[in-house]
């Protein structure tokens, strides 16, 4: 049988480890997945409405109107 690369190797330890959770590094729950607990889904719901994560992007002009102000 042919011996498997690194990466192979590699990729199929990561695929048969239990999954850790996002915020915290615990184990991941199946009714949770992809957190721990619901405390750590809504930390992280938290992080997405104050802006603590970001998209990168180009830079917005802000001298340039809203379609959302009616102006075109």
């Amino acid at each position: 049988m042919a011996e498997r690369s690194k990466p192979e190797r590699e990729s199929a330890k990561t695929r048969n480890a239990d999954p850790l959770c996002a915020v915290c590094g615990r184990k991941v729950l199946a009714q949770f997945r992809p957190f721990c607990s619901r405390r750590c889904a809504d930390a992280d719901l938290g992080r997405w409405l104050t802006g603590d994560y970001r998209i990168p992007g180009p830079p917005l002009d802000e001298g340039e109107p809203d379609a959302e102000d009616g102006e075109i």
